[in-house]
Formats: structure tokens, C-alpha cells, sequence
């Protein structure tokens, strides 16, 4: 490139954005218009850095689809402006956010990095400043006037992941995050270094982005154990306005094979609810049809959710039902790797 990259955070809330003030030990949301007179080591990162914060920054408990759609149309409005984006959210609920945008943003060209922390900008030890560094540091990496990284990531400790591949499994370690069915993109180390084999590149850059900001939230979690009970399940299922369930089943994709369980399944699919059957083990995926407790859930349309995560399972179903397609359209759909969220071939 012949000029700086231009780099855009954008600051929703969370941990990352808090500074402690010394005077009364309270903490106070950092001002990220001075964040190079704060971080002067971003200086050396040769691009330019703007900010832009939410009005009212958000705990990450908070966070839902309204705030979602203010998120990308931040996006879109300095979409043309700068060359890649860094995202500040609260940790918690990262992985459903990040996973989201990764659906609501088609055909995108430019690095979106979400980041964050396990401690406060302002604190001794923080995990702040190293990832919101080379947070920025990726935005801004480019090859041949081309940004490396043209898709939504998830920068945490040394590793940037593909974004609707990861969860968050610590709310103690730096290592908040893992992505267990799919490798680092970069390790940061001495040097950062990019698996190259491993990021998504599109096949047409002629295509302008395609913005997608309405979603579908009349969706449901339903996670099986042990001795839950039909009255329980079918409470969920005939919940009022129901568009969705993702079904958190044992091992490769097992539930009860009891008739009258499959049954309550059956009825809630013919009434044109979309039941996606995805796994509750933190690696692998389910394999549908592999042992007779999955067989009647293939037979019946229960999606099969193959190796995806959770929480990109929720953002991939708010996003397809929105589309108004067939059931089996919808299926075959969700079946397929839209953004790299799961892996195609049989596991």
C-alpha cells in the first residue's frame, strides 16, 4: 500500500474499555479518542487509528440483535473510509456476537477483528494492551495492496481465530477462548505469523458487500440431560412464536429413541419449527444417522448441525430464517458452510 492502513475500533463496552481511576479505585470507561496518547506503542504499528464508541457503552450480558444491527451499520458507514475494523465487546457473549456479524456481512473485503480482555485496560497485568495491539496490528497487515485477512476474526492471547468458530471456555485464564474444530488463522509469537492455507478468500472481489440487518431471535437453546422430561420439552417446543430450536445432543448427535420424545420433535418440525441437532462435547461434531438414537432424527428433518458451534448455530438460524425458504431449502442450507463456520466433509 501506498499509504497508511486506516484502522477503525469501535467500542461497544466490556471489560477493555475500563480504566481504574487511582483517586477513588473506581472504575470509568476509557476515552479511545486518546487511546495513542494512552498505548503510544500503536504508533509504531505505521497505519492510522480512528475510534468510534457506542453512546451508551454495554455490559456484554446485555448484548442482543438490536445492538448487532448498530454494530454493522458502523460498519457500513465507514465500510469505504478505512481499510479493516477492531472491535471491542465484552468477552462473554464475543463468540455470539462476532458469530452474527459473520452472517450479516456478505462478500466482505476488508478484516474485522473482535477483541477484548479479562482485565481492565488500566490494571497492572491486563491482557489489554497485547490484544488490542496486534488486534490492530492484523487489521492492518496487507500483502500486495491486498489486506490478509478479509473476514470476521476473534483476536484473544497470541491466537486470532475464524470468529463463528470459536467459544469462550475461561472466565479465569487469558486464554478465554478455543476453537476446537478449526486452527488458529495467525500465532502471535516473536513474529505474527498467518496459516495462509487457512484463511477464507473470495473467489469474486467484483462482488460489493451485501448487508443483511434483519434477524430472527424467536429462537431457543434446549439442552438434553439425563432425565429431563417430555412436559419440559414439549413446554419449550410449544413456546409462542417458536421459529427455531438448536438441540444440544449427547456425543455424536445422540437423544432419547423413546416414541413419544421423537414424537414431540415431529410435531414441532411439522409446524414449521427448525430444530438443528449439534453436539454438546467441546470437539467433533454429530454425525447424524451413525447409531440408532440419531437414525429417527434424520428420518423426521431434524437439521444436522455437523460440527458447528453453538453459539454460531444460534447466529446461523437467526440469520436464515429470515430468508423466508423452503424446509427443504432451509436444511440444505444451513447444512452447507456458509462463512467457514463448518466443516463440509463427513468428520
Amino acid at each position: 500500500m501506498t499509504k497508511k492502513p486506516r484502522i477503525l475500533l469501535i467500542y461497544t463496552g466490556g471489560t477493555i474499555g475500563m480504566i481504574k481511576d487511582y483517586k477513588t479505585n473506581a472504575l470509568k470507561v476509557f476515552d479511545f479518542s486518546q487511546i495513542i496518547e494512552k498505548i503510544p506503542e500503536l504508533q509504531q504499528l505505521d497505519c492510522s487509528i480512528q475510534s468510534v464508541s457506542f453512546e451508551t457503552p454495554i455490559d456484554s450480558s446485555n448484548m442482543n440483535t438490536k445492538y448487532y444491527i448498530d454494530i454493522v451499520e458502523i460498519i457500513e458507514e465507514h465500510y469505504t473510509d478505512v481499510d479493516g475494523f477492531v472491535i471491542l465487546t465484552g468477552s462473554d457473549t464475543m463468540s455470539y456476537v462476532a458469530s452474527a456479524i459473520s452472517f450479516m456481512l456478505e462478500n466482505l473485503q476488508k478484516p474485522i477483528i473482535f477483541t477484548g480482555s479479562q482485565l481492565p485496560i488500566g490494571d497492572l497485568r491486563t491482557d489489554a494492551k497485547e490484544n488490542l495491539i496486534t488486534s490492530v496490528e492484523i487489521a492492518s497487515a496487507h500483502k500486495n495492496g491486498v489486506p490478509v485477512i478479509s473476514e470476521v476474526c476473534l483476536y484473544f492471547e497470541y491466537q486470532l481465530f475464524r470468529a463463528n468458530r470459536t467459544t469462550k471456555i475461561s472466565a479465569e485464564q487469558f486464554e478465554a477462548f478455543a476453537s476446537m474444530n478449526f486452527p488458529p488463522l495467525a500465532e502471535s509469537g516473536v513474529h505474527l505469523k498467518f496459516n495462509q492455507s487457512l484463511i477464507h478468500r473470495k473467489s469474486n472481489k467484483e462482488q460489493s458487500l451485501v448487508i443483511r440487518k434483519k434477524l430472527v431471535d424467536d429462537v431457543v437453546i434446549l439442552k438434553l440431560f439425563p432425565g429431563i422430561t417430555n412436559m419440559v420439552i414439549e413446554s419449550i417446543l410449544n413456546t409462542s412464536n417458536l421459529k427455531g430450536v438448536v438441540l444440544e445432543t449427547y456425543g455424536a448427535g445422540n437423544t432419547p429413541n423413546s416414541e413419544r420424545f421423537i414424537a414431540v420433535l415431529k410435531r414441532a418440525i411439522q409446524k414449521g419449527i427448525k430444530i438443528v441437532n449439534v453436539t454438546q462435547c467441546k470437539s467433533g461434531g454429530v454425525l447424524m444417522g451413525r447409531y440408532d438414537t440419531s437414525i429417527m432424527l434424520k428420518e423426521i428433518g431434524v437439521i444436522d448441525g455437523k460440527d458447528i458451534t453453538l453459539e454460531s448455530a444460534v447466529a446461523k438460524l437467526m440469520y436464515l430464517l429470515n430468508e423466508h425458504l423452503s424446509t427443504t431449502d432451509f436444511k440444505n442450507i444451513f447444512e452447507k458452510s456458509l462463512r467457514g463456520e463448518m466443516t463440509d466433509v463427513s468428520l
